[in-house]
C-alpha cells in the first residue's frame, strides 16, 4: 500500500476539509461539522484496549510486565507495551482541539490513522496568519500526534504553512526542546496543560517566528554564499566539498534558489536568506527521496526532513537574525 493509511472497509481511515490532502484519500468534511461527526467521517471511532501479554512454551503463560493493545472494532493487535504504557485514544486527539475550535476559532483542516492505527494526528489551522513581505503569507497551523506502539511521544507542535508552496516549518516555542511539547507514554497526557505550555492564548510565538522570516528576507545571499550553506547543511562523505555538491539534493536545493522553486518571484525571496530558507524547506517537503507519501509526511514533521529544515532555519538564524 503506497500510502500506509489505515483503511476501514477499503476506505482510508482519514477525513479532511478544503483542498485535497498529500495523498488524495479520504473522506471530505462538511462546513461546521462536530468533532463526532469528525471523528465518524474518519472511520476512528474505535478505541485502544489491552490484554496482558502471553507466551507459550508448551502451555500458555502470562507476561504480566507487558500488555498487548489492539484495536476495539477489528482486534488487530497494534503493539506489546510496558505495564505501564498510558495510551492516548483516538477520541482524546480530536477533543484535544474542542475548546479551541470553540472559543479560539481554530479549524480542524486533517484528522487520520497511520499504520493500522499506531499513530494518531490532527491538524488545526489556528486564526494566525500574515505577510513575511509583499504577499508572501505564512498562516500557523497546530498539529497533535500520538503512537501506541512506543515510537513517538504525543507531540503537540506549531508549524507554519507557507501559503504559495503549502512549505511547512515549525514555529519555535519557549518550551523544553524549541518547538515542540512532548507527553511521554509513561505519563498521563493532559490536554490542558500542554495547551499552557505551548501558550495557545496569544500569537507571540507567531509573530517572533514572524519577525525572524522578515529579518531573513533583508540578507541578500551570492552564489558562493548559498552553496557553502548548502554544502555545510548536507551529511559529509568520504568524497569531500566536489561529491557534496554533485549531489541531487545539493543539486535540487541550488536550483530551487536560483529560481526553480515556487513563489521565487515574490518580494524578498529570490536571492535572499528567506528564498534559501524556502529552498530547503521545499526540498525536504517535497522532492526528497521517500518511499510512499506517509513517509515522507512523518519525515516532513517529525524525522530527518524535519531535522533538516530547523538546521537551516537555526543556521540561518544564528548568522543573520
Amino acid at each position: 500500500m503506497a500510502h500506509h493509511l489505515s483503511l476501514f472497509n477499503g476506505q482510508a481511515e482519514m477525513a479532511y476539509t478544503g483542498a485535497q490532502p498529500w495523498h488524495g484519500l479520504g473522506q471530505v468534511v462538511p462546513p461546521d461539522a462536530s468533532l463526532e461527526e469528525w471523528l465518524k467521517l474518519g472511520h476512528l471511532e474505535w478505541s485502544i484496549k489491552d490484554s496482558v501479554a502471553q507466551f507459550t512454551n508448551g502451555e500458555l503463560r502470562n507476561f504480566p510486565e507487558h500488555k498487548v493493545l489492539y484495536r476495539s472494532d477489528n482486534n488487530v493487535p497494534l503493539s506489546i507495551v510496558g505495564s505501564a504504557y498510558k495510551v492516548v485514544q483516538p477520541k482524546q486527539v480530536i477533543e484535544f482541539f474542542r475548546s479551541l475550535v470553540e472559543r479560539e476559532g481554530f479549524t480542524i483542516e486533517t484528522l487520520g490513522a497511520l499504520k493500522e492505527g499506531r499513530r494518531i494526528w490532527a491538524l488545526a489551522k489556528t486564526n494566525i496568519e500574515n505577510d513575511v513581505f509583499g504577499s508572501d503569507r505564512l498562516k500557523a497551523y497546530l498539529l497533535l500526534i500520538t503512537s501506541c506502539d512506543g515510537s513517538l511521544a504525543t507531540t503537540a507542535k506549531f508549524v507554519s504553512t507557507r501559503v504559495v508552496c503549502w512549505n511547512t516549518q515549525a514555529i519555535a516555542l519557549h518550551c523544553e526542546d524549541g518547538q515542540t511539547v512532548k507527553v511521554r507514554h509513561n505519563t498521563v497526557f493532559n490536554p490542558d496543560a500542554v495547551k499552557e505550555q505551548m501558550g495557545l492564548i496569544g500569537s507571540q510565538a507567531f509573530s517572533h517566528f514572524l519577525g525572524n522570516m522578515r529579518n531573513l528576507a533583508k540578507v541578500n545571499m551570492t552564489q558562493h554564499d548559498a552553496q557553502n550553506f548548502v554544502e555545510s547543511l548536507l551529511p559529509a562523505t568520504t568524497g569531500g566539498e566536489k561529491e557534496v555538491r554533485e549531489s541531487k539534493a545539493f543539486v535540487k536545493i541550488m536550483g530551487l534558489f536560483n529560481g526553480e522553486a515556487k513563489g521565487s518571484e515574490l518580494p524578498g525571496v529570490s536571492g535572499t536568506a528567506w528564498g534559501l530558507l524556502n529552498a530547503v524547506t521545499e526540498y525536504a517537503d517535497h522532492h526528497v527521496r521517500a518511499r510512499n507519501a506517509e513517509n515522507r509526511f512523518s519525515s516532513s514533521m517529525f524525522g530527518a526532513s524535519a531535522n533538516l529544515k530547523a538546521a537551516a532555519e537555526s543556521k540561518l538564524l544564528m548568522a543573520f537574525a
